[in-house]
């Protein structure tokens, strides 16, 4: 360990990435340039903050945990300009951050939290314009699932109507400080252009799609009965007795469209 090793602390979700094949098999799928504007969220001690602001020449680092803030700093003060945010990443205007000019985000993001933290980056798509996440192998299987499987779900549709999904590569526990207790994977999301979104409210779309995974084992006629009734889902183009995980995304959008 160098002289500025950390103790990784659970409240913070923290498990820091070691293995320098895997540090650069992720730079190089991030492939950053000089020139554009990188924000990495929990650099934690650096690990993947160094190699691309080498590249990038500046970056800027969402950062929870105080005591490692320092530490980055000094680390990075002979390397490139490093900009800190000592923020709860949910909490952050990715749009105010971009200024105008989209942003590349990427991060070994919290397992615990990071579900909340994608739905947040979602909120802000049209300014990002990629994104490559360290997760939990498992929540990428679900982002990338297709209909019918079984871990097709809520995060899949709400993803792949606003982003392209492509997992690139597992991680195993021991590439990390201290391993955790499941496989990892690294994921490009990159938000479709406007021309490709639906066109409808995503808050809408949302409500349809929690209500019908909510009860996921029930037909949409009955999963569904509170907002859309049978003759307005059969309206949209949908079976009335099939069952949430056998619509694609589009679907959901032609009920999103019913209900308006």
């Amino acid at each position: 360990m160098n002289e500025y090793a950390h103790r990784p602390r659970k409240r913070f979700g923290q498990h820091f990435l070691h293995d320098p094949g895997i540090l650069r098999r992720i730079i190089a799928a991030i492939a950053p340039r000089p020139g554009q504007h990188i924000v990495e969220i929990g650099p934690g001690e650096g690990a993947m903050t160094l190699p691309l602001l080498r590249e990038a020449g500046k970056l800027t680092a969402i950062e929870l945990d105080r005591d490692l803030i320092e530490p980055l700093r000094e680390k990075s003060r002979s390397i490139g300009e490093l900009a800190i945010v000592n923020a709860d990443v949910l909490t952050v205007d990715f749009t105010a951050l971009a200024q105008g000019a989209p942003i590349r985000l990427v991060g070994n993001l919290p397992y615990n939290i990071s579900t909340p933290i994608l739905f947040h980056c979602l909120e802000h798509a049209a300014s990002i314009a990629d994104m490559h996440f360290m997760l939990q192998k498992e929540v990428v299987e679900r982002m990338a699932a297709a209909p019918g499987s079984k871990t097709y779900g809520r995060l899949s549709v709400m993803l792949q109507l606003r982003c392209t999904v492509e997992p690139l590569l597992k991680v195993p526990p021991g590439a990390f400080r201290p391993p955790p207790k499941v496989d990892s994977a690294v994921v490009r999301l990159t938000p479709l252009p406007a021309t490709a979104l639906p066109g409808v409210d995503f808050a809408t779309i949302g409500n349809i799609v929690r209500a019908a995974f909510g009860q996921r084992r029930k037909t949409l006629s009955n999963a569904l009965s509170s907002v859309l009734d049978a003759r307005a889902i059969a309206a949209a183009g949908v079976d009335p007795r099939a069952r949430a995980e056998q619509l694609a995304p589009a679907d959901f959008v032609a009920l999103a469209r019913q209900m308006h």
